[in-house]
């Protein structure tokens, strides 16, 4: 009898249906269900909504964009940072049957005019300013060249008060309003959020009311969210990180979105949760690194916490050890997903051993399917070996925006889509993120997964944080190098880092080259952006002659 291994592939399960609403259906009926319960407090001004308050402010301000024209699927962009503002425009969009485009805080004028431009915004609604942005001058310098772009109102400016106080109609009358989202459909598209791409132009991913708001419930249900949850989120809203595992894993559940700051501040994040009593707290591994860095980190009372997401990029080990230990974050779950599918696919649940919660990215979510393929062939792989994954289900984003061509590159015949993620599913269905394909490093023929050697690498006591990327080799064709941030007042050389690795690690995993830096090229959201840290390196080693000799 031959012994067979199951094949990479599982289909999450859930006794609990699909929602068939749309977002402003279900912030309705969970408006009426706890009507007194805060949805919304910005910590920095004060301000405070009760979901009664909130539900009726996106009620205004969605008013306000059918006065001004803005029919359904009618693209508004927003260009803001983290702020009240900010979400209530992402349900009165929502109501209104608007298509919300989300424009990064970081870009500047060339990337602002991309996003404009291919996506056909009607109207812009922006910050002035925010840190070294001077949101003003770059919308002034591009305006001329966007044809779609009719309006453009600023937070705080007169207009955007005329905009959000929409009066309501009269006392028996349906109202626009009331019409407008009698006729919406839950798989209209909703939302427009570009993807950061390492090459080329991004692409914008289109999602629909059921993609976002499913995915938002069930991100809720694995963190155990009820009315009595306060979330703080520091992670950005224009990423699905934000605005659907933040805000919609919120008003599905009746829980409180609290904005500690405009931007990331890791003290500003730790006091949020201590004055707001929150009991959960996000952030992409970085930050979380970031605020158990703070000298005075044992000062702040974290005491409420219970859980939380880390989700963006892959977690240390030994940071995730730290932060459920040390900020009590006992049922901390990861996350794992892309913008294209809604974002989440995988999540480990809080009744998850230690074990789990600190080394996979869980299992698949309920009602979505994962596989694992060979890159080669598209052939399911078994179990235990590495292959790309790719997912399917009601979280698959409806498309590129405009770009018929790239949305079928990405998702395929059968309505896989193909993450272009290096996975790895266990005997009991357990995920684990190596890599990225492009980020695979072969060295002599050797496959060599970096998150691999980096997780050997957290355990030296001098590495605060490390990222493992291949340069060119002449002789194997790749090399690893060590980008290393150290703790304050550690020293390390590549033969000490070296002698560390000599007898724990295979040969071809020991890092030939060490960069010592003080941070990470990365995205607003903190994904590690290792095509730079690459091109750093090959003109740092004077590789440059190696990388353009063409290989077999």
């Amino acid at each position: 009898m031959t012994e067979t291994t199951s094949p990479s592939y599982s289909s999450g399960t859930s006794a609990l249906p699909l929602l068939g609403e749309t977002i402003g259906a279900n912030l309705h009926r969970m408006a009426a269900a706890h009507p007194d319960v805060e949805a919304l407090v910005e910590v920095e001004s004060g301000r405070r909504w009760t979901y009664a308050r909130f539900d009726a402010d996106s009620d205004a301000l969605a008013r306000g964009l059918i006065a001004a024209g803005l029919a359904p699927g009618d693209r508004v962009g927003i260009w803001a940072p983290n702020c009240a503002e900010w979400v209530l425009i992402q349900y009165a969009t929502a109501k209104a049957g608007v298509i919300l485009v989300n424009i990064n805080p970081a870009y500047r004028s060339h990337e602002l005019a991309y996003a404009l431009r291919q996506s056909g915004v009607r109207m812009l609604v922006s910050a002035e300013r925010f840190k070294t942005s001077h949101y003003r001058a770059m919308i002034d310098e591009v305006r001329g060249g966007i044809e779609s772009l009719e309006s453009v109102v600023y937070l705080g400016s007169p207009q955007w008060q005329d905009l959000a106080t929409a009066p309501g109609p009269g006392a028996g009358e349906p109202g626009p309003l009331a019409e407008r989202e009698a006729a919406l459909s839950a798989d209209d598209p909703i939302n427009i959020q570009y993807t950061s791409g390492t090459t080329g132009f991004p692409k914008g991913a289109t999602l629909s009311h059921h993609n976002i708001l499913n995915n938002g419930f069930f991100i809720g249900e694995g963190c155990r969210y009820t009315h009595r949850d306060r979330v703080c989120i520091p992670v950005p809203f224009y990423h699905c990180f934000g605005m659907v595992l933040g805000n919609l894993a919120c008003t599905t559940h009746a829980a409180c979105i609290v904005i500690p700051s405009p931007g990331f501040d890791p003290a500003a994040a730790l006091l949020a949760v201590q004055q707001e009593r929150c009991t959960s707290l996000y952030g992409v591994p970085t930050m979380f690194i970031a605020e158990l860095a703070l000298p005075d980190f044992p000062s702040y009372d974290l005491s409420t916490l219970r859980t939380g997401i880390m989700a963006g990029s892959p977690c240390p080990v030994e940071v995730m050890k730290r932060v459920v230990s040390e900020m009590h974050m006992t049922e901390v779950t990861i996350c794992y997903g892309m913008t294209e599918t809604s974002p989440v696919s995988t999540q480990t649940r809080a009744d998850d051993d230690t074990e789990r919660r600190v080394s996979t990215v869980g299992r698949v979510h309920p009602h979505v399917e994962v596989k694992i393929i060979d890159p080669e062939t598209g052939l399911t792989v078994p179990r235990t070996i590495p292959g790309e994954l790719c997912t399917r289900g009601y979280s698959v984003m409806l498309g590129y925006w405009n770009d018929e061509t790239q949305t079928r590159e990405a998702i395929d015949r059968a309505r896989w889509m193909h993450t272009g993620d290096l996975a790895v599913m266990d005997a009991e269905g357990y995920l684990n993120i190596v890599g990225r394909i492009k980020d695979m490093i072969i060295r002599g023929g050797e496959n060599v997964y970096p998150r691999e050697v980096e997780e050997f690498l957290y355990s030296h006591p001098a590495i605060e944080d490390v990222q493992i990327i291949g340069v060119p080799d002449a002789r194997f064709g790749e090399e690893l190098c060590a980008w290393v941030r150290l703790r304050p007042g550690s020293t390390l050389s590549p033969e000490e880092l070296r002698q560390f690795c000599t007898g724990q690690i295979a040969h071809y995993k020991i890092p030939r080259y060490l960069h010592l830096t003080d941070e990470f090229p990365m995205t607003v959201t903190g994904k590690i952006q290792k095509f730079k840290m690459r091109e750093v390196s090959i003109a740092e080693l004077g590789l440059t002659d190696v990388a353009s000799t063409p290989t077999a």
